[in-house]
């Protein structure tokens, strides 16, 4: 029985190594593709009112997007925070602060998680006219947010992350790797 449950664990161990390398692979390329809109995934907003660094990365990112001519179009997507701020609105500020205009950003302030988001994305795709987009969130989100697209047959996304990493992604990565299953 020992020896089962040895193997058992070590079985689970190089899965989630194998998973989790997965997850960072997919989530750090960016196939340089463009989509008629970009999906930018909320995050924190400070109890002041500010950004957390996190999220105005994403929103830095998609910008990149934008004035690429990557996207047409930014989605911003989150919830209302314990903080009490709205983080669709909040995010809008930040675009229209950096030069993206009004017209080109649609604001979701129902999308308190990933599902969410997601769903309420594919609820605008006749209105808003969108045949494909870009996730754009940290990089271990991606690939779950991503799969969740798929899921609702949805496949012509793809993702772009921005180049910011810290100590708190340990706990993130394994929390996808759990969520991807679960959900």
């Amino acid at each position: 029985m020992r020896k089962l449950f040895k193997y058992v664990v070590c079985a689970f161990v190089v899965w989630f190594i194998v998973h989790t390398l997965f997850i960072i692979r997919d989530g750090i390329k960016d196939e340089g593709k463009t989509a008629d809109i970009a999906l930018v995934l909320g995050n924190k907003v400070n109890a002041d009112g500010t950004l957390s660094e996190r999220l105005e990365q994403r929103l830095t990112c998609g910008i990149s997007l934008y004035r690429n001519k990557r996207v047409k179009h930014i989605l911003v997507s989150g919830g209302l925070g314990k903080e009490g701020f709205y983080e669709g609105d909040k995010m809008k500020a930040f675009l229209v602060a950096n030069g993206v205009p009004d017209t080109a950003i649609i604001v979701d302030n129902k999308g308190n998680n990933t599902i969410a988001s997601v769903e309420n994305t594919l609820k605008l795709k006749d209105s808003l006219n969108f045949n494909n987009l870009i996730v754009v969130s940290q990089y271990y989100h991606v690939s779950r947010t991503k799969m969740l697209f798929r899921k609702r047959h949805f496949t012509e996304v793809s993702s772009a992350s921005p180049n910011y990493f810290e100590w708190r992604d340990l706990y993130s990565l394994t929390r996808e790797f759990f969520a991807y299953y679960v959900e």
